[in-house]
């Protein structure tokens, strides 16, 4: 339960879906857009910062060891952090979390913008400042995700994950140009220096301050957890692990993550090297066509995110989520066929037009079918799961890209793809989460407690 009164207005229209609007969190719609505007500004900042040092790495370097290595120091800390990230996301106010994670960021960028401006810019400093940001990721994702639906009404999750997709995707079509530009007009005074990063640093942290302080406005209590509040943070742990080593669906649906974030994303991430081998064009050039790239990625991901809550909102969400998966594989296959980059870039855009298809009916799932004073470690384990697998990918994928083609590996993943994602679908246990899931959608409750209940029940159940 969330501490603090509710509004006591009469049902809507949606109570015919079960949920009565007097159970809403009250003046919901205000939060959720100061929320969901809040972080849109940070992330733009963050993007940018990715885009560029990313750009910065491949350009310079074009390696695919250094790519893995960024990959390393960009995910393993998020993974380290995220272990203890949702434990303070069930125990403490998560806004303050939010709030200190993104200024922690913030100062840290600061710091290390201001040492690059003395003329130190090795490489190892770049890995430094992604393990930073990393590391508080790994305390923001799980208070992000577990905030959503503690101010939100559950009949709107799907909706809201959606709106908050597609415009956080519509930030991406202006982070792609924006770090293009500067990028390119740093670059420019810097040499192609790694100085050329300097300028990215301070927009990262003038966003930070904005988010920040429109989080600061948004009042967001506690939970008041149901269990014994004295326990400690192993306790609460341990807890966490026992609840996801016997929440079967929960579990499968971290599997799923993991495997398509080792077959897809990870290689995904090799597109930007393959670009500037397999379409050379000059430095000038291939920072263009890299924000191009990403841009494509961009409006196919505000379009996947604006279809998804505009017309698959009511569809099944385990449908959407294997359907993706499976488009995936075929996408990664068309990705390493690519004749001309123009092919190149449309399947690009297609990528992202599937991605919230897979991330939305997913996170909209979990925060459906796991108790509140939970989901915080849930999607904690579930930010160790990505940044664990993604890295893990990329120390296969990435020296294997110095060996042999990446238009070979990205063909190769996609078939795997479709092995293991098939697998994960039809062995017993996917069959269960398919049921368990469609089980829950007809559950006439707005407690997750009551959900929980029924998904658990499916799972268990050896008949299916």
């Amino acid at each position: 339960m969330v501490d603090g009164p509710r509004d006591e207005a009469s049902p809507d229209p949606a109570a015919s879906h079960g949920v009565s609007a007097e159970h809403d969190p009250p003046h919901w719609l205000k939060k959720v857009v100061l929320f969901l505007s809040g972080q849109t500004v940070s992330l733009f900042g963050s993007m940018v910062v990715q885009f560029a040092v990313f750009w910065y790495l491949t350009i310079t370097y074009q390696s695919g060891w250094i790519m893995m290595l960024a990959a390393v120091f960009g995910f393993l800390p998020q993974a380290v952090v995220s272990i203890f990230g949702g434990v303070w996301a069930d125990r403490h106010n998560r806004k303050f979390l939010i709030m200190g994670a993104d200024s922690a960021i913030a100062l840290t960028t600061l710091a290390l913008a201001l040492i690059m401006m003395t003329g130190y810019d090795d490489v190892w400093l770049i890995y430094a400042a992604l393990a930073i940001r990393s590391a508080g990721a790994g305390i923001q994702m799980p208070a992000v995700s577990a905030l959503i639906p503690q101010i939100a009404p559950k009949r709107n999750l799907i909706r809201v994950n959606g709106i908050n997709g597609s415009i956080q995707s519509a930030m991406t079509l202006l982070a792609p140009a924006a770090a293009g530009a500067i990028y390119a007009w740093a670059s420019a005074e810097a040499g192609g220096s790694a100085a050329s990063l300097i300028p990215i640093f301070f927009v990262d942290v003038a966003t930070a301050v904005i988010g920040v302080g429109i989080l600061a406005f948004i009042p967001v209590p506690t939970i008041r957890r149901a269990a014994d509040t004295h326990t400690g943070y192993f306790a609460d742990l341990a807890d966490g692990v026992r609840y996801v080593a016997h929440h079967a669906f929960v579990r499968w649906v971290l599997v799923l993550f993991a495997i398509i974030f080792v077959l897809t994303v990870a290689p995904s991430n090799l597109t930007p090297l393959m670009l500037v081998r397999s379409f050379p064009a000059g430095e000038e050039q291939d920072v263009i066509n890299l924000a191009v790239l990403e841009v494509a990625f961009s409006v196919g991901m505000m379009l996947g995110g604006i279809l998804v809550a505009s017309f698959f909102a009511k569809r099944s969400r385990i449908g959407l989520i294997v359907g993706s998966s499976l488009v995936f594989g075929i996408l990664a296959i068309g990705l390493g066929l690519s004749p001309n980059i123009w092919v190149f870039f449309a399947f690009m855009f297609l990528v992202g037009l599937a991605v919230p298809f897979f991330a939305t009916p997913s996170m909209t799932l979990l925060q459906e079918t796991v108790e509140p004073e939970r989901q915080g470690r849930v999607f904690g384990f579930l930010g160790i799961v990505m940044a664990v697998a993604m890295p893990l990918g990329m120390v296969v994928f990435g020296p294997l890209a110095d060996v042999v083609s990446i238009e070979t590996l990205l063909v190769a993943s996609g078939i795997i793809t479709f092995i293991v994602v098939g697998a994960a679908i039809w062995l017993p246990a996917g069959k269960r989460a398919i049921a368990a899931a469609r089980a829950a959608s007809q559950v006439d409750s707005a407690d997750p407690a009551v959900v929980a209940q029924t998904v658990e029940a499916v799972m268990n159940d050896d008949e299916l």
